[in-house]
C-alpha cells in the first residue's frame, strides 16, 4: 500500500472559489486539515477528475452551492482516518457525489472529509492520474448503461456528445458488452480519438444527426445515450426505434429544461424517455475493480485527455472549459 504523506500535517493545500468567475477565480490557500468525525472518512487525495459539474459551479450556474468552496464532486487516494472503522488507514479508495463540492468541501484539495457512503475501496497498481481520472466518469457511464437504459449485449447505442470523458467511457464499457456503439463529434478531426475507444461508427453532428443514423439503422437504434442536453434532445429522439429507450444523463450545453413540454408532441411514438442520475452507491465496489484490473491487463482503457499538478488547476480549467481535448482531465496532488 502506498505511504502516506505529511503525518501529522495540520494544513494543507486546496483550491477555493469564494465565487463564481473565470478559472483565475479559483486560488490555493493554505486551510487546516479536517478532522473526521464517527461515520466520516478522511482521505490523502492523490488526484481528482475535472467534471461538468464544478464548471457549472463555477458559471453560477449550480444550485445549493454555498461559498467559499473547495470544489470537486469525486476523489481518489488512501485513507488517512476513519474513525468508525469502516476503513483501515492506508486503504485506496474513491470518493464522489453527495453534496462534494457544493454543500460540503470536495476533492480539489490535498485531503477531503466525506461521509464513509461515499467510499468505494479498491486495490490498484494503476498510477494515480489514471485513478483519479475513472471514478466519477465510470460510476456516471455504468449506472447510465445500466440503470438509465437496461443495456443488453449485442444492442446498437448511440452516444450523443461522444468526446466528452463520459461518452468515451460509455463506449468502453459498452463495447465490453458487446453493443455496436455510433457516437457522435462537432470536430471531424476527433474522430480517432472515438475510434480509438472502439465506437464502430463516427457521426459528425451539425444539430441533426437521425438520417445519417437512420442510413446505419433503419429501423432507429436500440438505445440512446444523450450527453448533449435538450438542444440535441429531438434529434436523438428520432434516432430510437420504437420500444428502444434514450437516457438523459448530461447536459454539455448547459441547457436542461424542456418549456412547455407536451409528451404527444415532443416523444416519438413508442420511444421511451428516462434519465440518470446517481452517486456512489450506484458503482459497486466490485465493478470498480473488476475496471481496473482490466485497465491493468490492457483490456479496457481509461480515456485520460490531459493531467495536471494540483498548482495548474488555472491552466487545467481554462482547457477543460475550452473543449478542445478529448477525454477525460485529471488533476494530481
Amino acid at each position: 500500500m502506498v505511504a502516506l504523506v505529511r503525518p501529522g500535517a495540520r494544513t494543507m493545500r486546496a483550491v477555493v472559489l469564494d465565487a463564481p468567475g473565470p478559472p483565475e477565480a479559483l486560488a490555493i490557500r493554505e486551510l487546516p486539515v479536517p478532522v473526521p468525525e464517527p461515520g466520516e472518512v478522511l482521505i490523502e487525495v492523490r488526484a481528482f477528475g475535472l467534471n461538468r459539474s464544478e464548471l457549472q459551479t463555477r458559471f453560477g450556474l449550480a444550485s445549493h452551492v454555498v461559498f467559499p468552496r473547495v470544489l470537486g464532486i469525486e476523489a481518489t487516494g488512501v485513507v488517512a482516518a476513519a474513525p468508525g472503522g469502516e476503513f483501515e488507514v492506508g486503504q485506496q479508495v474513491a470518493a464522489m457525489m453527495g453534496g462534494m463540492g457544493r454543500t460540503i468541501d470536495g476533492g480539489y484539495a490535498e485531503s477531503t472529509c466525506v461521509p464513509a457512503s461515499q467510499v468505494v475501496p479498491f486495490t490498484s497498481d494503476l498510477d494515480w492520474a489514471t485513478l483519479g481520472a475513472v471514478p466519477e466518469m465510470l460510476q456516471t457511464s455504468y449506472g447510465s448503461l445500466t440503470v438509465g437504459l437496461d443495456a443488453q449485449p449485442g444492442q446498437s447505442l448511440l452516444v450523443r456528445g461522444g468526446t466528452s470523458s463520459v461518452g468515451m467511457a460509455t463506449t468502453v464499457l459498452a463495447k465490453r458488452l458487446g453493443m455496436t456503439v455510433l457516437a457522435t463529434t462537432r470536430d471531424p478531426a476527433k474522430a480517432p480519438a472515438l475510434t480509438g475507444v472502439g465506437v464502430d461508427h463516427v457521426i459528425v453532428d451539425d444539430g441533426a444527426v437521425a438520417g445519417r443514423v437512420r442510413e446505419l439503422f433503419p429501423d432507429g437504434v436500440d438505445a440512446v445515450l444523450e450527453l448533449v442536453g435538450t438542444p440535441t434532445l429531438p434529434d436523438s429522439l428520432a434516432c430510437v426505434r420504437v420500444h428502444g429507450v434514450l437516457c438523459f444523463t448530461g447536459s454539455l450545453s448547459n441547457q436542461w429544461a424542456v418549456p412547455d413540454f407536451y409528451a404527444n408532441t415532443y416523444l416519438p411514438r413508442g420511444v421511451r424517455l428516462s434519465a440518470y442520475f446517481g452517486d456512489a452507491s450506484d458503482l459497486p465496489a466490485a465493478v470498480l475493480q473488476e475496471f481496473l484490473d482490466a485497465v491493468a491487463a490492457g483490456t479496457a482503457t481509461v480515456p485520460i485527455a490531459c493531467a495536471y499538478a494540483l498548482e495548474e488547476i488555472v491552466e487545467a480549467h481554462t482547457a477543460f472549459e475550452a473543449g478542445r481535448s478529448s477525454g477525460k482531465f485529471v488533476v494530481t496532488t
